[in-house]
């Protein structure tokens, strides 16, 4: 097992590919406008890139540890961030629409299979008490993409051009290449998944549960901000430089809510952490249908993102805890189920939207996440109950 100097070097090279993977899956929707405007289609028709993304994304993850089960970890991730690279560099040449859709599941393929190796590999190379970090480590530079990597990819899009900002993504993407290639050691492939071990993992309790919290709440938090330029321009008639400044705000907060993850799950426990992302999610939301029309209550917009990252690290780490022997299989369904809410969330608020204005939409990501809570309650009772079963069938020895 690397020390912990020794470890971070490899942590910090994983998140830096999370950090290009995030990047590339969201930088559409800063590039907009120029991608529309060059390639002639409307702005909505740009929107479903993500989507794209967001599906191939839940459809290829599950299967691709299936697919690559012979190679191991460093080589698969090695793998997935040169198919991302890939992708993002011939969008970068696209000539028209369909070649960028397929460019991008192109890279949603490679992205389906870094970013769950990713995870599996950051719990994998610290020892079991250092976890928890190790996930927020690694998943801290999806949380960072959105802070720096889509505002940074809409600057270069209005200033450079789309393809000039797509083009500077894909560098990132090989540089991440590169440090994953010297920096991440060889970790084995483990025990092989197979068909039987998906079954396997989804019979065990609370796998289900657990997977389909992740999937609710991030399609509770994407109905709000999947939508969120035009939710801010029509709830609190925001200028575009406010509306930048107040998803930068939400960004950084969210960095926050990543980083404190460990030391919070420490002191609460993962499941408890989990819950206090959701009561914290649910009460932004209902902040924010009574927030003041004025500057003041973006401020109330920027609130929940705390808890929409305090939630990533926990969730893993419990998983990995519910299926050790499979972490890799099990970060890939709950990676599958996370783009799937993002993709489900996104389409909710955009539907909602131009029949009923912003008003209604927290109620709505409410209602999503009042499902979500319930799973999580599921989840927790059905974890507890199978420890339960699993003490009282261990034999105690008396001397």
């Amino acid at each position: 097992m690397p020390s912990r100097n020794n470890a971070l070097p490899a942590l910090l090279s994983l998140s830096l590919g999370y950090f290009s993977l995030g990047t590339i899956s969201l930088a559409v929707v800063g590039l907009n406008g120029p991608i529309g405007d060059d390639l002639h289609v409307e702005p909505a028709s740009v929107g479903i890139l993500v989507t794209v993304f967001a599906l191939t994304f839940a459809v290829f993850a599950p299967s691709a540890p299936i697919l690559l089960r012979r190679w191991n970890r460093k080589r698969v991730l090695l793998v997935g961030i040169g198919l991302l690279t890939v992708g993002a560099a011939l969008g970068a040449v696209a000539p028209n629409y369909g070649f960028l859709t397929a460019t991008r599941v192109l890279a949603a393929m490679g992205a389906a299979v870094f970013g769950p190796g990713a995870s599996a590999a950051g719990a994998l190379i610290v020892p079991a008490e250092r976890r928890q970090r190790a996930l927020a480590t690694v998943f801290g530079g999806m949380t960072a993409a959105a802070v720096l990597g889509v505002p940074l990819a809409s600057f270069l899009g209005g200033s450079l051009g789309w393809r000039p900002a797509l083009l500077g993504v894909a560098v990132l993407s090989a540089v991440a290449f590169v440090t994953v290639f010297v920096f991440v050691p060889e970790i084995p492939a483990g025990e092989p998944p197979t068909v039987q071990a998906y079954r396997g993992a989804l019979h065990t309790p609370a796998t289900v549960a657990t997977v389909s919290t992740t999937l609710l709440f991030m399609a509770a938090q994407f109905t709000v901000y999947g939508i969120a330029g035009a939710y801010l321009k029509d709830r609190f008639d925001a200028s575009s430089g406010l509306i930048s400044v107040t998803l930068l705000a939400f960004g950084v907060i969210g960095v926050a809510g990543n980083a404190s993850a460990p030391r919070i799950a420490e002191r609460l426990g993962g499941e408890r952490t989990v819950g206090l992302a959701v009561i914290g999610l649910a009460l932004g939301f209902a902040l924010l249908p009574v927030a003041p029309h004025s500057t003041a209550g973006l401020e109330f917009f920027a609130f929940w993102a705390f808890f929409s990252q305090l939630y990533q690290a926990p969730q893993q780490a419990r998983l990995v805890e519910l299926v050790p022997l499979q972490p890799g299989l099990i970060l890939a369904l709950n990676a599958a189920a996370l783009y799937l809410g993002m993709s489900l969330g996104s389409f909710i608020g955009s539907s909602l939207l131009p029949g009923v204005g912003a008003g209604p939409i927290p109620a709505a990501a409410l209602g999503v996440l009042v499902l979500a809570a319930l799973a999580h309650l599921l989840s927790v009772r059905q974890a507890s109950a199978a420890k339960v079963a699993e003490q009282s069938a261990t034999p105690v020895h008396i001397s």
